[in-house]
Protein backbone atom coordinates (compact mmCIF):
# COMPACT_ATOMS: atom_id res chain seq x y z
CA UNK A 1 0.00 0.00 0.00
CA UNK A 2 1.32 3.45 -0.81
CA UNK A 3 1.95 5.98 1.94
CA UNK A 4 -0.61 8.36 0.41
CA UNK A 5 -3.30 5.69 0.35
CA UNK A 6 -2.47 4.70 3.93
CA UNK A 7 -2.82 8.34 5.05
CA UNK A 8 -6.14 8.74 3.22
CA UNK A 9 -7.52 5.48 4.63
CA UNK A 10 -6.30 6.43 8.10
CA UNK A 11 -7.96 9.84 7.86
CA UNK A 12 -11.18 8.20 6.68
CA UNK A 13 -11.06 5.76 9.60
CA UNK A 14 -10.43 8.72 11.92
CA UNK A 15 -13.60 10.34 10.60
CA UNK A 16 -15.53 7.18 11.43
CA UNK A 17 -14.08 7.13 14.96
CA UNK A 18 -15.06 10.79 15.36
CA UNK A 19 -18.64 9.84 14.50
CA UNK A 20 -18.68 6.75 16.72
CA UNK A 21 -18.93 8.44 20.14
CA UNK A 22 -21.87 10.75 19.32
CA UNK A 23 -23.73 7.88 17.63
CA UNK A 24 -23.12 5.52 20.56
CA UNK A 25 -23.98 8.28 23.04
CA UNK A 26 -27.36 8.74 21.37
CA UNK A 27 -27.92 5.01 21.61
CA UNK A 28 -26.81 5.08 25.26
CA UNK A 29 -29.28 7.79 26.22
CA UNK A 30 -32.06 5.56 24.91
CA UNK A 31 -31.06 2.07 26.07
CA UNK A 32 -28.38 2.70 28.74
CA UNK A 33 -24.61 3.12 28.60
CA UNK A 34 -23.42 -0.47 29.11
CA UNK A 35 -26.20 -1.75 26.87
CA UNK A 36 -25.21 0.68 24.11
CA UNK A 37 -21.56 -0.32 24.35
CA UNK A 38 -22.55 -4.00 24.19
CA UNK A 39 -24.84 -3.40 21.22
CA UNK A 40 -22.11 -1.45 19.43
CA UNK A 41 -19.67 -4.34 19.90
CA UNK A 42 -22.32 -6.88 18.91
CA UNK A 43 -22.88 -5.13 15.57
CA UNK A 44 -19.13 -4.75 15.03
CA UNK A 45 -18.52 -8.40 15.94
CA UNK A 46 -21.17 -9.63 13.51
CA UNK A 47 -19.62 -7.62 10.67
CA UNK A 48 -16.10 -8.77 11.53
CA UNK A 49 -17.11 -12.45 11.74
CA UNK A 50 -18.53 -12.22 8.21
CA UNK A 51 -15.37 -10.48 6.96
CA UNK A 52 -13.11 -12.99 8.73
CA UNK A 53 -15.06 -15.94 7.33
CA UNK A 54 -14.36 -14.85 3.77
CA UNK A 55 -10.90 -13.36 4.26
CA UNK A 56 -7.80 -14.99 2.90
CA UNK A 57 -5.51 -16.60 5.46
CA UNK A 58 -7.63 -19.40 6.83
CA UNK A 59 -11.02 -17.84 7.51
CA UNK A 60 -12.40 -18.59 10.97
CA UNK A 61 -10.14 -21.64 11.31
CA UNK A 62 -7.18 -19.38 12.04
CA UNK A 63 -8.75 -18.53 15.42
CA UNK A 64 -7.20 -21.75 16.66
CA UNK A 65 -3.80 -20.05 16.65
CA UNK A 66 -4.68 -17.48 19.33
CA UNK A 67 -3.38 -19.81 22.03
CA UNK A 68 0.14 -19.22 20.71
CA UNK A 69 0.06 -15.54 21.58
CA UNK A 70 1.14 -13.73 24.76
CA UNK A 71 -1.76 -12.74 27.05
CA UNK A 72 -1.46 -9.04 26.20
CA UNK A 73 -2.08 -9.74 22.51
CA UNK A 74 -5.58 -10.96 23.41
CA UNK A 75 -6.94 -7.90 25.24
CA UNK A 76 -7.53 -5.57 22.29
CA UNK A 77 -11.28 -6.11 22.54
CA UNK A 78 -11.20 -5.29 26.24
CA UNK A 79 -9.34 -2.05 25.53
CA UNK A 80 -11.85 -1.21 22.80
CA UNK A 81 -14.76 -1.89 25.15
CA UNK A 82 -13.31 0.46 27.75
CA UNK A 83 -12.76 3.15 25.08
CA UNK A 84 -16.30 2.85 23.68
CA UNK A 85 -17.88 2.96 27.14
CA UNK A 86 -15.82 5.96 28.28
CA UNK A 87 -16.36 7.79 24.98
CA UNK A 88 -20.09 7.16 25.16
CA UNK A 89 -20.28 9.06 28.44
CA UNK A 90 -17.46 11.62 28.03
CA UNK A 91 -18.75 12.94 24.69
CA UNK A 92 -21.78 14.30 26.54
CA UNK A 93 -19.50 16.57 28.58
CA UNK A 94 -16.63 17.28 26.19
CA UNK A 95 -18.48 17.23 22.87
CA UNK A 96 -17.16 15.36 19.84
CA UNK A 97 -14.21 17.69 19.30
CA UNK A 98 -13.11 17.73 22.94
CA UNK A 99 -13.35 13.97 23.24
CA UNK A 100 -11.42 13.49 20.01
CA UNK A 101 -8.72 15.91 21.16
CA UNK A 102 -8.14 14.13 24.47
CA UNK A 103 -8.33 10.67 22.90
CA UNK A 104 -5.79 11.55 20.20
CA UNK A 105 -3.50 13.05 22.84
CA UNK A 106 -3.74 9.91 24.94
CA UNK A 107 -3.08 7.77 21.88
CA UNK A 108 -0.03 9.77 20.87
CA UNK A 109 1.45 9.88 24.38
CA UNK A 110 1.20 6.10 24.85
CA UNK A 111 2.41 5.54 21.28
CA UNK A 112 5.55 7.57 21.95
CA UNK A 113 6.17 5.56 25.14
CA UNK A 114 5.64 2.30 23.23
CA UNK A 115 8.04 3.44 20.49
CA UNK A 116 10.67 4.69 22.93
CA UNK A 117 10.83 1.50 24.97
CA UNK A 118 9.95 -1.00 22.24
CA UNK A 119 6.89 -2.28 24.09
CA UNK A 120 4.22 -4.71 22.83
CA UNK A 121 6.37 -6.16 20.07
CA UNK A 122 7.18 -2.81 18.42
CA UNK A 123 10.78 -2.00 17.50
CA UNK A 124 12.40 0.78 19.55
CA UNK A 125 12.30 4.22 17.97
CA UNK A 126 14.38 7.27 18.80
CA UNK A 127 12.26 10.00 20.36
CA UNK A 128 13.79 13.32 19.46
CA UNK A 129 13.02 16.91 20.31
CA UNK A 130 10.58 17.21 17.40
CA UNK A 131 8.33 14.45 18.76
CA UNK A 132 8.45 15.92 22.26
CA UNK A 133 7.59 19.36 20.85
CA UNK A 134 4.74 17.76 18.90
CA UNK A 135 3.36 16.29 22.12
CA UNK A 136 3.64 19.63 23.93
CA UNK A 137 1.81 21.39 21.08
CA UNK A 138 -0.85 18.69 21.06
CA UNK A 139 -1.44 19.10 24.80
CA UNK A 140 -1.68 22.88 24.29
CA UNK A 141 -4.23 22.24 21.54
CA UNK A 142 -6.28 20.04 23.85
CA UNK A 143 -6.32 22.77 26.50
CA UNK A 144 -7.61 25.23 23.91
CA UNK A 145 -10.27 22.80 22.64
CA UNK A 146 -11.66 21.60 25.97
CA UNK A 147 -11.52 24.73 28.12
CA UNK A 148 -14.68 26.73 28.54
Amino acid sequence: MSRTLAVLLGAGAGCLVGMQAPINSRLGRTIGTPQAAAFSFLVGTAVLVVIAAFASGGGLGSFGRVGRLPWWALIGGLLGAVYVTVALVAVRTLGASGLTAVVITGQLVISVVIDRFGLLGIARQHIGAQRVLGLVLLVAGVVLVVRR
